[in-house]
């Protein structure tokens, strides 16, 4: 999983170049990450470092500063978690651009603290809580402005709950999984039906993995003569 992040198996000899290399920092090269942002919202890839090179870039160079460009990065930094590629983002952002030439206004002072709030509850895995945040009202411009293009944003973040429940369930209820995957009826049997889960009684049995089964683990220690023979003496001298 480590060697995919580093370098993902989707990413171009092109785009290697620019983040592995010096031209990374090269302003001139920002056109190029930015469309390969792009790319990888309309086609479900994901890139972290890729990512984090634009942010970098706009920290050195405040007038390329794209708030558009940066709430797409965070948003798919959202469907990451449990990693920490939504921080490692932030810590990118903590010097705002005061140079950058915005023909309206900066929508991401006001759209930072809700993505803030979304990725603290996926990271805390309040799956139900996210969902009902996420599609609120008052998130309306979030998801018609941003996520509706990004593809598969859903789906990513039910990902991310089925990452967890992997890791924690053997058997769950199928009305608990519903609400975390913001699914129910039909698309819920469709779902459990594609991950080859098995649902009976209203039950989900979640196949066995090295996360979620509980193995008793045997503690063998080898103490040799000459050491047993010190702590015998060790104690007659106390």
């Amino acid at each position: 999983m480590a060697t995919s992040w580093v370098s993902p198996p989707t990413r171009t000899e092109l785009i290697e170049d620019l983040v592995s290399g010096v031209d990374r920092y090269n302003p001139s090269n920002v056109s190029i990450l930015e469309d390969y942002l792009y790319h990888q919202i309309r086609s479900q890839e994901y890139d972290c470092l890729a990512n984090l090179a634009i942010l970098k870039l706009y920290q050195f160079n405040p007038d390329l500063y794209n708030p558009d460009v940066v709430i797409n990065i965070l948003i798919k930094a959202l469907t990451a978690s449990p990693l920490p590629d939504f921080n490692l983002c932030i810590s990118l952002l903590d010097e705002r651009p005061i140079n950058a030439n915005l023909d309206e206004p900066d929508p991401l002072p006001s759209l930072l603290p809700t993505l803030k709030h979304l990725n603290d509850l996926l990271h805390r895995c309040r799956f139900p809580a996210f969902w009902e945040i996420y599609q609120s009202d008052e998130l309306e411009s979030l998801r018609d402005n941003y996520t509706v293009e990004c593809v598969g944003f859903e789906d990513a973040v039910r990902e991310v709950a089925i990452r967890a429940v992997k890791a924690t369930f053997t058997r769950i209820s199928a009305d608990r999984l519903a609400s975390y995957l913001d699914l129910s009826g039909s698309e819920l049997s469709a779902f459990v039906e594609k991950k080859g889960w098995n649902m009976e009684a209203n039950v989900v049995s979640i196949p066995p993995n090295p996360d979620n089964q509980i193995e008793a683990t045997v503690v063998q220690e080898n103490i040799k003569l000459a050491q047993l023979t010190k702590v015998i003496a060790h104690g007659a001298s106390t």
